[in-house]
């Protein structure tokens, strides 16, 4: 009975998509089997997509004082995960293990796959459908953007600039971004970030964008970022890509997108212009 109840636990909390959890978050909630951050942005107004307030995220700001610490020159690290009880972040009950390497809190081989390799069809996707891929490999890769505005109120798609990307992700529960070095200090109140990420398949054509309060440190530098520019689908022509400062991705919602539907699952990764990791080229 006690094995089952465990089961019937790691299911309740398994069933949704991935966030970024780490100190500064918006949506944090204060229940610990939570998982208001994860679910993503598909055909909806901007009012609604933005920073997530079809959830009533964006008014759910990080308590004050709390920051996401962007180091500049380092990198910083924060977990993905389907809820906060599979993240650092929340109280797994007494006798129940909720956290893993991995997004959904089990265990899984390095090579994960669901051994259909080569076979173009759904059923390729990991049973962890929340991932949305068939392997590490066709992860679609995630990124973070920052705006020296502290008010939500205040950020805008040309002052919000992408400003580091990973390939790869999500994949395993731990992610670590790395920071241009030259990156400005923040207000006092601090900078506001977001997470981002568009599935490369495995799932409806939807996007991620969810919001922190961050502030950089170590900084040396005063450069001021460049005004965001919307990126170009690129793919097998570099020369067409945006250089620079880039806005976020927004695609397959009722307003504000800057990449038509038509285009195929585009993602934070070269076929959009960014190359993997620290954006150094978004200054003025």
């Amino acid at each position: 009975m006690a094995s089952l109840l465990v089961l019937l636990f790691i299911s309740s909390i398994s069933s949704a998509h991935t966030a970024a959890w780490a100190p500064g978050m918006y949506c944090l909630g204060t229940a610990q089997n939570w998982n208001m951050p994860v679910h993503p942005l598909y055909k909806l107004s901007k009012h609604d997509w933005w920073f997530q307030h079809d959830r009533g995220c964006d008014t759910q700001a990080p308590s004050p004082g709390e920051f996401l610490e962007l180091p500049a020159g380092g990198a910083f690290t924060v977990e993905l995960a389907h809820n906060k009880l599979q993240t650092t972040l929340g109280r797994c009950p007494p006798g129940l293990k909720c956290m893993s390497e991995w997004p959904d809190g089990r265990e899984h081989p390095e090579d994960w796959t669901n051994g259909f390799a080569g076979r173009p069809s759904t059923f390729d996707c990991l049973s962890d459908f929340q991932l949305h891929t068939r392997n590490e490999s066709m992860a679609a890769g995630t990124a973070w953007a920052i705006s020296y505005q502290t008010d939500l109120s205040a950020v805008t798609m040309e002052n919000l600039v992408v400003f580091t990307t990973l390939a790869h992700t999500p994949w395993k529960r731990l992610a670590t971004y790395e920071v241009p070095a030259d990156l400005p200090s923040c207000p006092p109140e601090g900078c506001t970030c977001a997470w981002l990420w568009i599935p490369n398949g495995c799932g409806d054509p939807n996007i991620y964008m969810q919001g922190f309060r961050c502030r950089v440190t170590n900084v040396t530098s005063e450069r001021r970022l460049e005004r965001a520019k919307p990126p170009i689908p690129c793919k097998g022509e570099p020369g067409n890509c945006v250089k620079g400062a880039k806005q976020i991705i927004v695609w397959h919602q009722l307003e504000g997108n800057n990449v038509e539907d038509e285009y195929e699952f585009p993602g934070y990764n070269i076929d959009m212009g960014w190359s993997n990791g620290a954006q150094n080229d978004i200054f003025q």
